[in-house]
């Protein structure tokens, strides 16, 4: 099967990338067996444009989707974050070539107004549209034209490639003992969770928040590191109570084997395994298990061998990419998804 993937690529990052689920589903896809051609919005509107801004490169850039569309003639186009294409050359696509699957992908969380509206749009233009949030949650956009379907936050066992699950509390190369980055401050308050936690925490616990109180956020290689020499960490989403859903830093945590604290009111005990991820409800329970993985450091190292070896295992991105084709072409499915309830 011939697939067009829209997404930004990171062309221009010139190899200091960011972790993207976009990227592990293009090497998911090219991994299951699908001829795969990738078309990056943002960096042909760069490429494009006059002087090289990227917003005056936005006609050229439906110009050239077009012109990649009829040469490449795809049977299923999957689109993710791609907001310089509009939603007037999907439906040209449609009436030049009936027979084009198109499959959207959103990964950002509901609760922002913005994300939402994007989402309700390309309903309208998509066969099928995969959401990172629980089907349950997605009945606002139902009954517009796409099917709509749950996607997890994958491993990628090319990237997610350390495992301090097998390092012992007081190996030397374990230099945080909890992790949190972030950069974001819109549509949240888990910043003050983040400050009452370094308050509360002993004076000799190591807790790191790179992108936080002033410090440089982590990307690339960096960041990389951080995960390979960390043995907790916090997957604090910017609000909570969204079912399955989760930043993408759920995967990163998992796949390198770190112990993962997340809220239990996402409910991903419908599909994870038990002894995998730690889940709380409230600042007195976060600390209490802090406390309990941080003095039981074989509790911490048998949960986060088991969590990584199930993601690696279950929630991989060969699967995952496997799953949106198949799910969005109406196949039988080849695998029982986990997540697929």
């Amino acid at each position: 099967m011939r697939i067009l993937h829209i997404d930004h690529h990171q062309y221009r990052k010139y190899g200091h990338l960011r972790v993207s689920w976009a990227r592990k589903l293009y090497t998911g896809l090219i991994r299951a067996g699908y001829n795969v051609l990738a078309f990056s919005d943002r960096d042909v509107a760069k490429f494009e444009a006059p002087l090289g801004i990227r917003d005056l490169g936005r006609k050229k850039t439906n110009i050239r989707l077009m012109q990649t569309v009829d040469a490449f003639q795809p049977e299923l186009i999957i689109f993710g974050h791609c907001d310089l294409i509009d939603n007037a050359t999907f439906l040209e696509i449609r009436r030049r070539h009936p027979d084009i699957i198109l499959a959207g992908c959103n990964n950002d969380p509901l609760f922002v107004p913005r994300n939402a509206t994007n989402i309700q749009s390309r309903c309208a233009v998509a066969d099928a549209m995969f959401v990172s949030t629980g089907i349950r949650d997605l009945a606002p956009f139902s009954g517009i034209r796409a099917k709509l379907w749950h996607m997890p936050n994958p491993v990628d066992p090319s990237e997610e490639t350390a495992d301090v699950s097998n390092l012992a509390g007081t190996d030397p190369t374990l230099q945080a003992d909890l992790l949190f980055c972030s950069k974001s401050e819109s549509h949240t308050e888990r910043g003050k969770l983040v400050s009452r936690l370094k308050t509360a925490l002993p004076g000799d616990f190591r807790f790191h928040t790179p992108g936080m109180f002033g410090q440089p956020t982590l990307w690339g290689r960096d960041y990389e590191r951080k995960l390979a020499t960390s043995k907790m960490g916090l997957n604090l989403n910017r609000q909570e109570g969204y079912q399955w859903y989760s930043s993408a830093r759920i995967a990163q945590m998992a796949g390198n084997g770190l112990l993962i604290l997340t809220h239990k009111a996402a409910e991903f005990d419908d599909f994870m395994p038990s002894e995998t991820l730690a889940y709380f409800d409230g600042e007195d329970t976060l600390l209490d298990q802090l406390t309990e993985f941080h003095h039981d450091d074989a509790k911490r190292r048998h949960w986060a061998g088991r969590c990584r070896d199930f993601f690696h295992r279950e929630i991989n991105n060969t699967l995952y990419a496997q799953y949106i084709v198949e799910a969005a072409t109406g196949a039988r499915f080849s695998h029982d998804y986990v997540w697929a309830q």
